[in-house]
């Protein structure tokens, strides 16, 4: 059996949470790529708020947890995506520990 599609990674953002001061940044450049799997892993002790035009909150990731947003990848003519070029902002008071965006897409 051959798999149709093939996965493959952009490179790894990550913010340090202390660096952070209450107002919107950027974590890592903008998606190179359409993603079709999204991860954030919060390794901070706060939670953090997500935007994708550094104005608008859109989600929040909870302190010392994740959040995965798993996209069509099933040979749909016109499968969902997070659309290429889109850039993440994030926001949260200063707190220890990292976060990081993982962003996986079809080959």
């Amino acid at each position: 059996m051959s798999y149709k599609n093939r996965l493959a990674w952009e490179p790894l953002r990550s913010i340090d949470s202390a660096t952070l001061a209450g107002s919107y940044v950027k974590i890592g450049p903008i998606l190179a790529n359409p993603s079709y799997i999204l991860k954030m892993v919060n390794n901070s002790n706060i939670l953090v708020t997500i935007s994708l035009d550094g104005i608008t909150d859109i989600d929040v990731c909870p302190a010392s947890s994740f959040w995965l947003y798993d996209e069509d990848t099933s040979g749909n003519p016109t499968p969902e995506s997070v659309a290429k070029g889109t850039q993440f902002w994030i926001k949260g008071p200063v707190g220890i520990g990292l976060i990081y965006l993982v962003s996986i897409y079809v080959l």
